[in-house]
Order: structure tokens, then C-alpha cells, then sequence
């Protein structure tokens, strides 16, 4: 049997084994689906337009994004050709791209770790980074993002990853 109530314990603990009243029935409710991880891409003409070139300067596409996108996602969400096998996370060279020289001094500094990548890149050029790493601003609208001609994957040459 419960204890009394007391100054300490002003409530009574419930009975046990009586049935609740309609007042203390819990009905089942929901809240509605949210979708984790949606991507909402700009209106045409509103968003950071990338353009995307194979090794030999031929147009593959060109898209736009929204500030804050990274080259490496938005490629494999349009169905470039750029590999990252790491999934971005610096550990390989795979999403190596060659950026125009006007855009890429807007680009801040590649940190070490990216440098240590781009040192096995395929193809390495002045103006080259990973494409995991370049973040889309505003001033970057309009640039043009050239794929290498190979990849050097030390993973498995071949194999490309699916984006999960």
C-alpha cells in the first residue's frame, strides 16, 4: 500500500492494478514525417552557377547551387563524373577538379591536409583542388570546374563509391 501523503509528499502515488479513467487515457497521436537531409536547389537564375568541363575542355554541364555547397556533392547529385571515394573526407585525391585562375584566387587557402592529397593528384596544376573542399560563395558564381583526365585511387583503381 502507498505511503500516506505527507508535507514532503503532497500527491499520492497512484493505485495499482485499477483501470485508468477516460481523464488519464492516452490516446495515439503523430506528428508529421519530416524529411531528414531534403536538398532544396535554387529557382534557375537564382543560384551559384558551376560549370563543369571533361580533361579536354568539352562542356559536360552546367548547374546551379545554392552558397555553401561543395563541388564534390553537387557533382554526384547531377551525375558528374567527379569520383570522390573518400566521401570527402580528405583522405583521397579522386575529386581533384582544376578551377579557373580567375576564380580560384577567390578561393581561401587550401589547409595542409588537402595539400598532402593534391600531391597525389592526377594531373596537378597550379589552380587545382579537391572538390570536396571548394565551398560555393556568391563570388564564385560562374565558375569552371575541369575534370582531370584520371584519377589515381589508392583504394581500389576502379571502383567508384555510391553517395549515401
Amino acid at each position: 500500500m502507498p505511503p500516506a501523503p505527507s508535507s514532503r509528499n503532497a500527491f499520492p502515488l497512484p493505485p495499482i492494478n485499477r483501470p485508468l479513467g477516460a481523464h488519464f487515457r492516452r490516446g495515439f497521436h503523430s506528428t508529421p514525417a519530416t524529411f531528414h537531409g531534403g536538398i532544396d536547389r535554387p529557382e534557375p537564375g537564382t543560384g551559384i552557377k558551376v560549370h563543369f568541363k571533361d580533361a579536354k575542355g568539352n562542356p559536360l554541364k552546367t548547374i546551379e547551387a545554392n552558397e555553401g555547397d561543395d563541388l564534390l556533392s553537387i557533382a554526384h547529385e547531377y551525375d558528374i563524373d567527379l569520383e570522390g571515394a573518400c566521401e570527402g573526407s580528405v583522405a583521397c585525391s579522386t575529386c581533384h577538379v582544376v578551377i579557373d585562375p580567375d576564380h580560384y584566387d577567390l578561393l581561401p587557402e587550401p589547409e595542409d591536409d588537402e595539400n598532402d592529397m593534391l600531391d597525389m593528384a592526377f594531373g596537378l596544376t597550379d589552380t587545382s583542388r579537391l572538390g570536396c573542399q571548394v565551398r560555393l560563395t556568391k563570388e564564385l558564381d560562374g565558375m569552371t570546374a575541369t575534370l582531370p583526365a584520371a584519377t589515381r585511387n589508392m583504394f581500389v583503381d576502379g571502383k567508384k563509391p555510391t553517395h549515401h
